[in-house]
């Protein structure tokens, strides 16, 4: 049931979202800075951390679809935002009395991740419930570009409050930023559950969003091209820090500044998205939003010195706006081509194959930097980006020019 109630509505809810991530961008830095130079993690316990944030979606990732569709979105929102709070309000906690480990670090990752599980869905099917469909391409542009300034203010925000106040007094931020987003999420109006008198069987309704998505000439190919990239990028989670701190050398000012040019491809990417659509047509921007994102991977790793700083930048940018154009592109087609029914449960499938491969991606390029280094580790899975443009261009989305023709095949894809 629709919750439309003006655009009051939408910024409100934009207003929650942005400040959770400039709260979160702060804590991106602030966490792997306490973890490296408060506890001296090595690189296997940094891709623990790193696989830990994200390796709720392999657990109950598929469930996460049906379980919203039964909830009252606005509180599963809410309640998910108190949970982050508290458990990123634990790391200063325990710091102050002496009880900081790597292994609480890790468990609070892991229950982080499990309340960004629900609050992801959540938040993706909320939106087209307070907007139109017209309006969905240029808000979830907006919402991009509003994530990429994020990433580009918070990080270096980060690395100054980390080098003014500790990196664990600064986790305090991504706490508050969590309490002021459950209040502003509060205030939205919740949407009614219209519930059968009997709803199926969760593993059903598993089955049928998985057997949507996986057999979509469309959704199926982008959903692996995701995460193909999201592998990428859960190896970058992990070693990032590690390689700028222990082989670059950089102190924490600018590995705030070097993280948060990423803000910037992405809020390039993300406002120029609608004009490169429409002017190369949706699969063929896909295509080239890969290649380029190939191309940014291998320059991160290049150089010493201070030529490194600027490789890992200008990679950094580039590799970013490829995959902004990637995800705005095609989470906008999945709200409008999904059912609604089955809206919730596409974005759980899609993020649970997608989302989980970054915890796989942040355990492997750990033991691999263990043996290797950081910036080896980097260059092997930039070849793995590699399979990213491959798996659109081995299937139907390569024929594909614009949106059109793709909506033409949603109709027979929900019919196999």
């Amino acid at each position: 049931m629709t919750v439309r109630q003006g655009a009051g509505v939408f910024w409100r809810w934009w207003t929650a979202g942005t400040t959770s991530q400039v709260g979160s961008a702060v804590g991106a830095v602030a966490l792997p800075l306490t973890a490296l130079t408060v506890l001296d993690a090595t690189a296997f316990q940094m891709g623990l951390i790193a696989a830990a944030s994200y390796v709720a979606w392999l657990v109950i990732g598929l469930p996460a679809g049906v379980i919203v569709q039964r909830l009252p979105l606005r509180g599963a929102q809410v309640g998910a935002d108190l949970a982050r709070a508290l458990a990123v309000a634990s790391i200063p906690l325990a710091w102050w009395w002496g009880w900081l480990t790597v292994a609480q670090l890790v468990v609070v990752a892991l229950v982080v991740s499990f309340a960004n599980v629900l609050f992801d869905v959540a938040n993706a099917t909320f939106l087209p419930e307070i907007v139109s469909r017209e309006q969905l391409h240029s808000r979830n542009s907006l919402t991009s570009a509003t994530h990429a300034a994020t990433q580009l203010s918070g990080p270096s925000l980060g690395g100054l409050a980390v080098q003014a106040l500790g990196a664990v007094p600064t986790i305090l931020v991504d706490a508050a930023s969590y309490l002021v987003s459950a209040v502003l999420l509060r205030s939205l109006p919740a949407r009614r559950v219209d519930a059968p008198d009997r709803w199926p069987p969760v593993r059903e309704m598993i089955g049928e969003g998985w057997r949507y998505v996986t057999r979509h000439p469309v959704m199926g190919p982008t959903m692996w091209t995701a995460t193909a990239v999201n592998f990428v990028c859960g190896a970058q989670l992990a070693i990032y820090p590690l390689y700028l701190v222990r082989e670059l050398h950089a102190p924490a000012a600018l590995v705030g500044v070097l993280l948060a040019v990423e803000g910037v491809g992405s809020l390039v990417g993300a406002t120029l998205t609608p004009w490169i659509t429409g002017r190369w047509g949706t699969a063929r921007s896909l295509v080239v939003a890969c290649l380029v994102s190939v191309a940014g991977a291998f320059l991160v790793p290049v150089g010493v010195g201070w030529p490194a700083y600027l490789a890992f930048a200008a990679g950094n940018v580039v590799f970013a706006g490829g995959v902004v154009v990637l995800s705005v592109t095609t989470r906008t087609y999945r709200q409008t081509a999904s059912p609604p029914d089955l809206l919730s449960r596409v974005m759980a499938t899609v993020r649970f194959v997608s989302w989980g491969a970054i915890p796989v991606g942040g355990l492997v390029a750990g033991a691999l930097a263990g043996l290797v280094g950081a910036r080896v580790t980097l260059f092997l899975f930039a070849g793995a980006t590699v399979l990213a443009p491959l798996a659109l261009l081995l299937s139907p989305v390569r024929s594909l020019r614009v949106d059109e023709p793709i909506a033409q095949r949603d109709e027979v894809a929900a019919t196999r």
